[in-house]
């Protein structure tokens, strides 16, 4: 059964608090070359796929040109499945607005949370267990 609880913290605006069983990875940047990468073009960064790491962990490599800056280029992430990412993303301090993945394989988006870089995935199928 999920769960939301309201939760106001003296960091910024209200947000629902979520349900540990819609944590989806965590990703961190890395200068290194990993096998089986995938390019997303959006973000003009490498990813490896958390469903093949043991512990969901997602490598990213970003190329000199991206336009990733700040904390989402430079500190891990965690994210989380979400049904709704423009919702999930309303009233938070957004480093980068919802884009595609994977021609249709899922929207993310990235904020910035009591200084910790959350991302809000809303895959087109959830229970899809390929990787984009």
């Amino acid at each position: 059964m999920l769960r939301k609880l309201r939760v106001n913290h003296n960091w910024g605006a209200q947000v629902d608090s979520f349900s540990r069983s819609t944590f989806d990875h965590i990703g961190i940047p890395t200068t290194l070359r990993h096998e089986d990468e995938n390019w997303v073009e959006a973000t003009r960064v490498w990813v490896t796929s958390p469903r093949a790491h043991p512990f969901n962990v997602e490598w990213l490599r970003y190329e000199p040109d991206s336009p990733v800056t700040g904390p989402l280029r430079e500190q891990p992430h965690v994210a989380y499945r979400v049904a709704d990412v423009a919702g999930a993303t309303a009233g938070q301090h957004v480093l980068l607005k919802p884009f595609e993945v994977g021609a249709g394989f899922a929207w993310v988006a990235f904020v910035l949370a009591d200084r910790a870089v959350v991302e809000f995935m809303q895959y087109a199928d959830p229970n899809s267990e390929g990787w984009f």
